[in-house]
């Protein structure tokens, strides 16, 4: 058993403990329940599960939720909206978001499937030293998508 002043009394009776929890006015509190014996110490329960959530909620504040943007292309984008697109794709990799990009075939461009796959590998390959390729590219009817995320 431990007291209120952080002083080790050694193993003490459960009824000796909690008459000097009461005499000191506070709580006895099960510190370690699976050492042999079990921890207690003297403090005042209240404010130690106060401090407890604290902590908690500071844990909950620091964490951060992983978010997937979507990057919508083209097969034939210019290459003015292309570095538009990818300063924007860097920019979610800093803050430690994943990216979908999804490119979009209109019309007669599914005959030209090779220009949409040039166009994923220029990606992969800009991107390659900050995200990697968490799901490689696969077909969704007119419609390709691949998922990175940040390194």
């Amino acid at each position: 058993m431990i007291d209120q002043t952080g002083l080790n009394h050694g193993t003490v009776e459960t009824a000796a403990a909690v008459k000097m929890a009461m005499e000191a006015g506070m709580d006895l509190v099960e510190i370690s329940p699976n050492n042999n014996p079990p921890v207690c110490k003297i403090m005042d329960y209240g404010k130690y599960k106060y401090s407890a959530q604290k902590k908690a909620a500071e844990a909950r504040k620091k964490q951060k939720v992983v978010e997937i943007k979507e990057i919508k292309l083209r097969p034939m984008i210019d290459d003015h909206d292309y570095d538009v697109k990818m300063r924007a794709m860097l920019r979610f990799f800093e803050e430690g978001d994943k990216v979908k990009i999804t490119l979009r075939y209109r019309g007669r461009e599914m005959a030209h499937q090779e220009i949409g796959t040039k166009l994923l590998d220029k990606v992969k390959a800009a991107v390659a030293e900050v995200a990697k390729v968490e799901q490689d590219a696969r077909f969704e009817g007119r419609q390709v998508v691949m998922v990175l995320a940040p390194r």
